[in-house]
């Protein structure tokens, strides 16, 4: 069943500058070009790159809380390879999970399982090389 997941509204503020805004939620992310515009916001590619690193952490949240895990600490860096502009074209996505230390193997492979399921993760084309390590401090 296909349904609108959001509603979120982006305006052209001029200057390569936009803002997003979910009215509902009151929340907004303001935007600009790192290239031509004044590179003070995160750009389309940042917020696509935190998408898919926020996708991965929720989707490890129900498992987390479900297995009485701390996930707090994890942090996610997403490096992305492609063409330069003008014409941006994503190749690769290199995405490294820092895990908290003192997560068995079980629950390694439950939490790495669930982070699966993140549909962002599943969004791209399959011409962008896409890969996730796992890395754990112990």
């Amino acid at each position: 069943m296909e349904g609108n997941m959001s509603n979120v509204t982006t305006i052209y503020d001029g200057g390569q500058h936009c803002t997003a805004t979910d009215v509902a939620k009151g929340k907004s992310v303001a935007m600009d070009c790192p290239y031509t515009g004044k590179g003070e916001e995160l750009s389309p590619g940042n917020l696509l790159e935190a998408a898919l690193a926020g996708c991965l952490m929720i989707s490890m949240g129900p498992t987390a809380t479900r297995e009485r895990i701390d996930l707090s600490g994890a942090t996610i860096s997403v490096d992305v390879t492609g063409s330069p502009p003008p014409k941006i074209d994503y190749s690769g996505i290199k995405v490294d999970v820092n895990m908290p230390a003192g997560l068995s193997s079980i629950q390694r492979t439950k939490l790495e399982r669930a982070a699966e399921t993140c549909p962002i993760k599943h969004s791209f084309k399959d011409e962008i090389e896409l890969s996730v390590a796992y890395h754990y401090p112990d």
